[in-house]
């Protein structure tokens, strides 16, 4: 279904001369659209709100008025989420995905308005201030709430995975340069060990070449005691070359703790393999940290980049 006034015209033309009718003035034809488009608008909010109990549509009036404890009207703080990646910024992705939540507003509705009405339905949120939606009759104004929550659902959601992959991609780029700065830190170090090992193989050919007692010929030149007292500091070295990225990754615990309990607890994670290991570190992880609240069960959409009403 469209809201285009030439293709709703168009149509009734059409469908006029389908039936073999007259076709009435042209101002005529205007006004059977004009009120077609009205009766449309008030079938879909109808059907997208009819099975929301009354208490919880007259709750989401709530979102339109300023919350004292934020200082803003709620659709106001659900639309300026944090765009750049950053442990707070994550968390406050959830915190808004989690009040969403509360709202219990399920995301299938959408699928009930056709995909032409259900996209006015959310440019006309976009472009509706809070002050002119409280003017609305309380069908179209529950309606345009109603889907402006199930778009945000969608919006923030893809936000929140996208913020969580390029925090986890900045985390093991931070890795493997921390790695890299290490390994020119300790080329000194590792320069004094190669001479070390080139120093222990002279000696040894020069006693496998003269028939002599190996050991005795490393001790003379190289010294014994001088390649133990290394052996701390070769494992040192060896162990920091051999060192995996999500070593090095885990040594920021501290700041990654701060985002990724959050985001595990916000969501419901899903695998086509039957009992992925993924599934169960994220079971243990999330056994592991303080609970925030119920997992968040909505399916990733494409970003939108809109004004919401409560701006």
């Amino acid at each position: 279904m469209s809201d285009d006034g030439p293709a709703i015209a168009s149509s009734i033309v059409t469908t006029l001369r389908e039936r073999g009718s007259l076709l009435p003035a042209i101002d005529t034809i205007e006004r059977i659209g004009l009120a077609g488009r009205a009766i449309a608008r008030r079938r879909a909010e109808r059907t997208l709100i009819e099975d929301i109990p009354l208490d919880a549509l007259q709750s989401l009036d709530r979102l339109l008025e300023v919350d004292q404890s934020i200082g803003q009207t709620r659709f106001h703080w659900l639309r300026s989420a944090p765009e750049a990646p950053g442990a707070s910024n994550l968390v406050g992705l959830t915190e808004r995905i989690a009040f969403l939540r509360t709202l219990e507003i399920d995301q299938k509705l959408q699928i009930r308005i056709s995909s032409g009405r259900w996209d006015q339905m959310i440019r006309e949120g976009n472009a509706t201030p809070a002050w002119l939606a409280s003017d609305f009759n309380s069908s179209r104004r529950h309606a345009l709430i109603v889907a402006q929550v199930i778009k945000l659902g969608q919006k923030l959601t893809d936000d929140a995975v996208g913020m969580f992959i390029k925090l986890m991609g900045r985390l093991f780029t931070q890795a493997n340069n921390r790695k890299k700065h290490r390994h020119m830190e300790c080329r000194p170090d590792t320069a004094k060990a190669l001479r070390m090992f080139l120093d222990t193989i002279t000696a040894l050919q020069s006693a496998n070449d003269d028939g002599r007692n190996a050991l005795e010929v490393l001790d003379q030149k190289v010294s014994w005691h001088r390649l133990l007292r290394m052996t701390p500091e070769l494992e040192s070295m060896v162990e920091g070359n051999e060192a995996s990225p999500l070593v090095v990754a885990a040594e920021q615990y501290a700041t990654v703790n701060k985002y990724v309990g959050a985001f595990l607890q916000a969501f419901t994670f899903q695998s086509a393999r039957r009992h992925d290991p993924l599934l169960t570190a994220i079971s243990l992880l999330n056994g592991s940290m303080p609970r925030s609240g119920g997992p968040f069960r909505i399916a990733p959409r494409s970003p939108t980049s809109a004004k919401l009403i409560g701006g």
